[in-house]
């Protein structure tokens, strides 16, 4: 076993999601845990602010979305309006909906004080947004039919072991680097992995846990499989997770949520978003 498999499984533990153990447990709803409940964040006085604007989007379900109705729904909604239920400034929030190309500009001119929409905190993004710490992640898992799938430790048994992979993507490369002892077949599209899975073409699938995790409830899927072992997490690849996005100007805004996104997470709210919008979890 490599240091670097050895540093990705412990990163699975440290989110505190188990691995799977077997049938029985893969039942039970697996959590993201991204908090210390111990960590002791201060409570920010933001009764000087006039409002907290959050912007978002209305194509990214299901995140942010329009129901059936017209109205603003999803994740982030939700998460966003605990927030400020948190912050004791629920009736200065705002949430606003705009197209992805004009999120930036509209939080550069004060039109808004906070992005909820999927911005990634990276070099390049931290020279224009403070960013409040990860509120959720997005694990690398395999998957495989139900009655073969394995449970940790995976490495060993999945030797030899024929893994569809996307080509030419992050997964690809994390599965070449970490998992070098199995057959990679590489695929151009969703579509004819998850076919040549469920014809037994291939053993398993290597992807986006979040990705699957639709697929696995979807009528496509039929039942046939589950995730087996993991889920793994490896930022250098997969990149920080989802945060929310302040002007760089403003890095107390950016601590204020932290704040509310620790309590929301220790008082079990945001488990309850999570199970809400993601039937079966990717972790």
């Amino acid at each position: 076993m490599t240091s670097r498999w050895i540093a990705i499984a412990l990163l699975s533990l440290l989110v505190g999601a188990q691995p799977f153990a077997g049938v029985a447990r893969a039942a039970e709803p697996q959590l993201p845990v991204l908090w210390d409940a111990k960590e002791r964040l201060p409570k920010p006085d933001l009764s000087a602010l006039p409002r907290l604007r959050f912007l978002t989007t209305t194509d990214f379900p299901p995140f942010n979305f329009l129901d059936g109705a017209g109205r603003l729904s999803g994740f982030h909604i939700d998460l966003a309006r605990a927030i400020c239920a948190e912050l004791d400034i629920a009736d200065k929030c705002q949430i606003q909906a705009l197209p992805w190309a004009e999120l930036d500009d509209a939080l550069q001119k004060g039109e808004g004080e906070a992005i909820i929409a999927g911005i990634s905190a990276t070099p390049e993004t931290r020279a224009k947004y403070s960013f409040s710490r990860s509120y959720l992640q997005f694990p690398a898992r395999f998957i495989m039919p139900k009655a073969k799938a394995f449970a940790e430790p995976i490495l060993d048994k999945l030797r030899s072991k024929r893994v569809g992979v996307l080509a030419g993507s992050a997964h690809e490369k994390m599965l070449r680097d970490y998992f070098g002892t199995v057959q990679i077949v590489p695929f151009n599209s969703p579509e004819d992995l998850y076919t040549d899975l469920k014809s037994s073409k291939i053993d398993a699938a290597f992807g986006d846990g979040m990705r699957f995790s639709f697929w696995l409830g979807g009528t496509d899927a039929a039942g046939c499989c589950r995730f087996a072992g993991g889920p793994y997490l490896a930022p250098e690849y997969l990149g920080s997770g989802m945060t929310i996005a302040t002007r760089a100007g403003d890095p107390a805004l950016a601590a204020a949520m932290d704040y509310a996104l620790q309590e929301i997470s220790v008082k079990g709210t945001f488990a309850e978003f999570y199970l809400r919008y993601f039937p079966v979890s990717f972790f």
